[in-house]
């Protein structure tokens, strides 16, 4: 099939720009960047679930038919309020960068975009990236991995793989600080109270390996979550690294 014949969703052709927009009819008092910026300042003021077609119109001071001549639906907003909120991708793989550091870059990237958004992690995943900044994320993501001899096939599934690993780190690590925060307490806090609560709950009863992991010196409870995040980041590159490994041997 050519590409020009390819249907595309209308609010993928709005974020992108082929769509025209009609000449008649009164003249337009918005944008649709006005719009998408309205509806993250209502996410980020008072949660997702406040986004509405009328509470963003009301933002605006403009009625809230007005806004379907910019967005179709509800569901079309959230895309492209996603799409806006990550934005410009992190820099591409430098000439002298290896694909490991690239990758781990973009992977804490995405972290971090999630924790300045973190309505973000309540939009429904409808499909892959087709919002231009994402695009422009996956671009860069998969060029990191040029020269390393992976397939086609095998780079996408390892960007899948990162993205997947780093958004859920991030909602995870979101709702834990949401969730100490209604606590009055630190994520650290709420950490050390969970192992001495674990260790007395478990004090009794047939739980050995959680006994031994709590006696363990080597199980630092106020060691720094993001240690964590590194940890499991490094076991998945480790894996991508011994199948690039393997490939530059056939």
């Amino acid at each position: 099939m050519n590409e020009q014949d390819v249907d595309l969703p209308e609010s993928v052709e709005i974020a992108w720009g082929l769509r025209e927009r009609p000449g008649k009819g009164p003249k337009r008092s918005l944008t649709l960047e006005r719009v998408v910026a309205a509806a993250i300042g209502v996410a980020e003021a008072d949660g997702l679930g406040a986004v509405s077609m009328s509470r963003v119109a009301g933002a605006l001071g403009v009625a809230t038919m007005s806004l379907y001549r910019y967005v179709p639906a509800k569901n079309d907003l959230l895309d492209l309020m996603v799409d806006a909120a990550y934005g410009d991708p992190p820099a591409p793989r430098g000439a002298d960068e290896g694909w490991r550091s690239a990758l781990a870059r973009w992977a804490w990237a995405n972290v971090t975009t999630i924790h300045r958004h973190p309505w973000i992690r309540h939009v429904p995943i409808g499909g892959p990236p087709m919002g231009p900044c994402q695009v422009r994320w996956m671009e860069h993501a998969l060029a990191a991995l040029d020269g390393t001899g992976l397939r086609g096939g095998e780079r996408l599934s390892t960007v899948m793989l990162v993205s997947g690993y780093a958004r859920n780190w991030a909602t995870l690590t979101a709702d834990l600080s949401e969730a100490a925060g209604r606590a009055g307490l630190t994520p650290d806090e709420i950490g050390v109270r969970y192992w001495q609560q674990l260790a007395r709950l478990t004090r009794d009863g047939p739980y050995p390996a959680i006994r031994r992991l709590l006696t363990d010196e080597s199980l630092d409870q106020e060691e720094e979550f993001d240690a964590e995040w590194s940890f499991g980041l490094d076991r998945i590159l480790d894996g991508v690294e011994a199948l690039v490994r393997s490939r530059s041997q056939t």
